[in-house]
């Protein structure tokens, strides 16, 4: 897989990160987003399922930096739907 097809998911994962998000499985995150074309659908998929797998999005830290999560969907163009599903996963971890 080239490296240009890899950037884009492993940039968002990387600002979700600054912007306060732990992310547990991390590495099995990116090996499932890397194994796909629609990577957007497939983190959709996994942050309202992937518990399964023991993919879990929490509170790295005191604070969330919200507005850093709504500019990476923004930026990354995930669906409204994707961030409210982050944000109610991320306060229901907490």
């Amino acid at each position: 897989m080239s490296k240009a097809s890899v950037e884009p998911f492993a940039e968002f994962v990387d600002s979700l990160k600054q912007a306060g998000v732990a992310i547990s499985n991390e590495e099995e995150l990116r090996e499932r987003l890397s194994e796909t074309q629609h990577w957007r659908f497939a983190f959709a998929t996994l942050v309202a399922y992937g518990q399964a797998l023991g993919i879990r999005f929490k509170k790295g830290c005191d604070r969330i930096n919200k507005a850093a999560i709504h500019r990476a969907c923004i930026r990354f163009h995930l669906p409204e739907s994707t961030e409210a599903t982050l944000a109610a996963t991320i306060q229901a971890q907490s």
